[in-house]
């Protein structure tokens, strides 16, 4: 009978870490896949609140000392697009700006991080982008 060498849980825990280094004091899920007694860890698509955070480039906190946080900051029009194009397969909507909406909207993220966009208040900017003054790409 062969003996196969596994993995203590500790450098699975270590593995982890090192894949969301990026996403270091937020809240991100993992998809942890083992095949042949090999794991291979994948961040999934973050939340859009995530994503957000992630895009003011707030030094990162430790989330068990820092709580209840408000984050103040402002992120640009394009920022946006960038974050409602990573949402994109997690969407309901048909286009990108019914994503963006979303963003907006549905799944306040941007209201409840506390954050504005191109110094406007995020229900302001789907007034906008509702009414037609404000385009925004097809894909």
């Amino acid at each position: 009978m062969r003996r196969v060498k596994q993995k203590s849980p500790k450098k699975v825990g270590d593995d982890i870490a090192k894949a969301t280094e990026d996403w270091k004091g937020l809240k991100v899920t993992c998809k942890l896949t083992i095949q042949n007694r090999q794991e291979k860890i994948d961040v999934v698509v973050p939340s859009a609140a995530s994503l957000i955070i992630n895009e003011l480039k707030e030094p990162p906190r430790d989330r068990k000392e820092v709580k209840n946080v408000k984050h103040n900051g402002n992120i640009t029009f394009d920022a946006l697009l960038k974050i409602a194009r990573i949402m994109r397969p997690r969407s309901l909507a048909h286009k990108l700006e019914g994503t963006v909406l979303e963003i907006l909207i549905r799944e306040p993220p941007s209201l409840t991080v506390g954050c504005t966009v191109d110094d406007m208040h995020p229900l302001d900017l789907v007034d906008k982008i509702k009414g037609g003054e404000l385009e925004i790409p097809v894909e």
